[in-house]
């Protein structure tokens, strides 16, 4: 099925001036790209069939676009029946928006003092709902797909090449953490500026 990549390219496009004009300011990240975030995944045609897979083995993270200097990075997790990931940071600001399916997020607190991690509490996320992520306003949790009979999918934004960043997975009893990187789960990234199929519509 042809899929209305247009979207996609559109949101790039929005999100590279939002960055530019935004510099290091994570306050106007957050407030303009979180309505830009939620236009985007309030409409589910624009994700290619291969960016939108399953494993039965864990949660896929396929990368739909980085920024050539790696401000920002785009990217699609899939989400088999119950798959969770461990408990883990992300060292850089981060939005999440579910586009099918749900989401539940448990928010942790380190507390080095006390050697171990505090839950804050769980939620659920439904199609359009966003979070937020960062060491500034918080940046330990573990999310899991909220159903059980079914694939859910979230888009996520980050502040660098998130494949490529040094993050840290904590032993949930301990607080103890060890460092890991996450790498994707494709070689590949959507073509987002193939044009002519739009061009010589008509014609």
């Amino acid at each position: 099925m042809m899929k209305n990549i247009t979207r996609l390219r559109d949101f790039v496009q929005s999100f590279t001036r939002l960055i530019e004009q935004a510099g290091g300011d994570e306050e106007n990240i957050f407030a303009d790209g979180e309505r830009l975030l939620s236009d985007l995944v309030s409409h589910d045609d624009w994700l290619p069939d291969d960016f939108a897979q399953p494993s039965s083995e864990r949660y896929q993270q396929y990368l739909l676009y980085c920024d050539p200097t790696e401000r920002f990075s785009v990217v699609s997790f899939v989400w088999g029946p119950g798959q969770t990931t461990p408990v883990h940071d992300h060292t850089v600001w981060g939005m999440v928006g579910v586009m099918r399916g749900a989401e539940a997020c448990e928010e942790f607190d380190l507390e080095p003092a006390a050697g171990c991690l505090r839950s804050r509490g769980t939620h659920q996320l439904s199609p359009g709902g966003i979070d937020l992520v960062s060491p500034r306003i918080g940046d330990i949790h573990k999310v899991s797909n909220a159903l059980t009979d079914r694939v859910s999918i979230s888009i996520h934004i980050y502040g660098a090449n998130i494949g490529a960043v040094k993050r840290h997975i904590y032993e949930s009893d301990t607080g103890r953490k060890k460092t890991f990187v996450s790498g994707y789960s494709s070689k590949v990234t959507p073509n987002i500026w193939d044009r002519s199929a739009e061009l010589t519509t008509g014609n």
